[in-house]
């Protein structure tokens, strides 16, 4: 479980800092209570220092290198939403899947569209929380999965999705749900919807996936990344096994400051309708209220 693997990772980064911490004041010649302060503040620099590299790193790699203040601005977003997501959300994750349904109105006693959120390459289903929040306020029964396991074929996560959609329409009684996906979960929808067909789909939105693979990397150890390389052969044949019928059900929303996911603007299928958004990276696809707003348009 992700979530467990996590909060591993991060004790040990904290125990970690906190030698260093040790370490360091021990040359500045400070010991017991005076010691503390440092050894906290390195406790706790050293993962961000981690976070803030990867993010650096990943931003400097992308194709949306030009500087300027919507760079910036993404690079800043996306360092936010990596220490939100990764830190305070997915570690604490229970994975009970259940669907949240709000309060029935009473003027129609009806709910809109139920919505499934599928999650992306090595996250859960706590990288949703914000937007499920907000969908759950604007009247839509929510179900956010976690896919299991980490890494295995994108195909694998079929029988997950089937299972997610048959349980969101017995507890609405809804015929149809909508279907969010974010980077990997977009390909895990469709991949899905290859093998179950369209019938009980009213839509799917996907941000920031890799239609078209990423060239992050030319390879991958993992069969589910290695399925999102640039033009895969697993990704062509997804591709060709979609009919304009299904392709009219989609709706692409992607960032030209994709970190994770480029080039961004390749990213789209012919038949899906597309939307561009500016200065955002890609964790921060799940949190920015401009994206919020474009799911909320697009169920509605």
């Amino acid at each position: 479980m992700l979530a467990i693997l996590l909060r591993r990772i991060y004790f040990t980064q904290l125990f970690c800092g906190g030698l260093l911490g040790i370490y360091a004041a021990r040359q500045f010649g400070q010991s017991g209570a005076k010691a503390l302060p440092l050894v906290l503040l390195c406790a706790l620099l050293l993962p961000l220092l981690l976070q803030l590299s990867v993010i650096s790193v990943s931003m400097l790699q992308s194709r949306a290198k030009s500087a300027g203040p919507l760079w910036w601005r993404a690079f800043g977003g996306e360092f936010l939403a990596a220490l939100r997501i990764y830190w305070l959300q997915m570690p604490w994750a229970n994975s009970k899947n259940e669907v949240w349904c709000p309060d029935l109105p009473q003027q129609t006693q009806t709910w809109r569209v139920p919505v499934l959120l599928v999650h992306g390459y090595i996250c859960n289903d706590r990288v949703w929380d914000k937007m499920a929040r907000a969908l759950h306020r604007a009247g839509h029964p929510v179900l956010a999965i976690t896919l299991e396991p980490l890494f295995t074929s994108i195909d694998d996560y079929a029988p997950q999705i089937q299972h997610a959609v048959r349980q969101l329409q017995q507890a609405t009684g809804a015929r149809q749900v909508a279907l969010v996906g974010h980077s990997m979960g977009g390909l895990a929808i469709r991949a899905w919807m290859r093998g179950h067909g369209s019938v009980d789909v009213a839509r799917i939105i996907t941000l920031g996936t890799p239609h078209q693979g990423t060239q992050i990397t030319p390879w991958s150890p993992t069969p589910n990344a290695a399925q999102m390389v640039w033009h895969s052969p697993w990704l062509q044949a997804l591709q060709a096994s979609e009919t304009p019928d299904t392709r009219q059900l989609m709706h692409i929303a992607l960032t030209l400051h994709d970190n994770i996911v480029y080039p961004q603007r390749d990213q789209v299928l012919a038949g899906a309708s597309v939307t561009e958004f500016k200065g955002m990276g890609h964790l921060e696809l799940c949190l920015d209220a401009r994206l919020i707003g474009y799911v909320l348009q697009k169920l509605h």
